[in-house]
C-alpha cells in the first residue's frame, strides 16, 4: 500500500513534528511526511525540517488580517498543491475555522497535553495541578469544529507526583507525545483507525 502523504503544521519550535519525522523513517511506517508548513516565518521547526530534508513552506497569517477564511483558503490551496492526503496540527497556534475543518474530516489530527475531555484549551498542567488531579496524560484525537472535542484516537496517562509543578508535568507529558503521536498517526494513515458518524472505529486491515 502506498504511503499516504502528510503534512505537519507547525507555529514554533515542532517537538512533535521531530518525533513524527523520526517515526516516518521507518521502512514500514504507513505514512511520508511530505510537507511542514507554518504560519510564522520564523518557527524554529522550519529550519528542522529543512535539515531532514523535508519540503517547508510558510502561509503567514498575518497576511490575511482577520480574513480567517481568506487565510485557510491559502491553507488549502498549499496543501492540494503537494497532493497531502492527511495533516497533522503539531503545536499550531490557529483555531481553524468549520470551513477548513470539514473538508479534512476524517484526514486531520491533532495532539492535545491532557486527557480529554478534560482539561480542554490551554495551560492544562496547571490546571490539572490546581484541580487536584491525580492522572494526567495526553490525547491525539481527530479533529471537529468543536475545539479539543474530536473522536480519540490514543490515549496515554501518567500519575502525577506530589512533587510535580507546571514544568516538570509539562516535561514528563511531553515524552508522552512523541511516543503516541507517531502512533496514532499510523493507526490512521494504515487505515485501521477511521472517523465514521463522528467515532472512531476500528477495523483489521489484511
Amino acid at each position: 500500500m502506498p504511503k499516504k502523504r502528510v503534512a505537519i503544521l507547525i507555529s514554533g519550535r515542532g517537538s512533535n513534528m521531530v518525533a513524527l519525522i523520526a517515526a516516518s523513517k521507518a521502512q514500514d511506517y504507513p505514512a511520508e511526511i511530505a510537507l511542514v508548513l507554518s504560519n510564522r516565518p520564523d518557527a524554529a521547526g522550519l529550519a528542522r525540517a529543512g535539515a531532514e530534508g523535508i519540503a517547508t513552506t510558510v502561509v503567514d497569517h498575518t497576511a490575511f488580517g482577520k480574513d480567517r477564511e481568506g487565510f485557510e483558503r491559502a491553507l488549502q490551496t498549499t496543501l492540494e498543491e503537494r497532493a497531502i492526503e492527511l495533516v497533522c496540527l503539531a503545536g499550531f497556534m490557529r483555531l481553524l475555522t468549520p470551513w477548513f475543518v470539514r473538508r479534512w474530516e476524517g484526514r486531520l489530527i491533532n495532539i492535545h497535553p491532557a486527557l480529554l475531555p478534560a482539561f480542554k484549551g490551554l495551560d492544562t498542567h496547571a490546571r490539572a495541578l490546581a484541580e487536584g488531579a491525580t492522572f494526567h496524560g495526553a490525547t491525539v484525537h481527530f479533529v471537529v469544529p468543536e475545539m479539543d472535542s474530536g473522536p480519540i484516537i490514543v490515549q496515554e496517562r501518567l500519575q502525577i507526583r506530589p512533587t510535580d509543578t507546571a514544568d516538570t508535568l509539562a516535561a514528563r507529558v511531553l515524552e508522552i507525545e512523541h511516543r503516541i503521536y507517531p502512533l496514532a498517526l499510523a493507526l490512521v494513515a494504515s487505515g485501521r483507525v477511521e472517523m465514521i458518524d463522528g467515532a472512531c472505529r476500528c477495523r483489521e486491515v489484511p
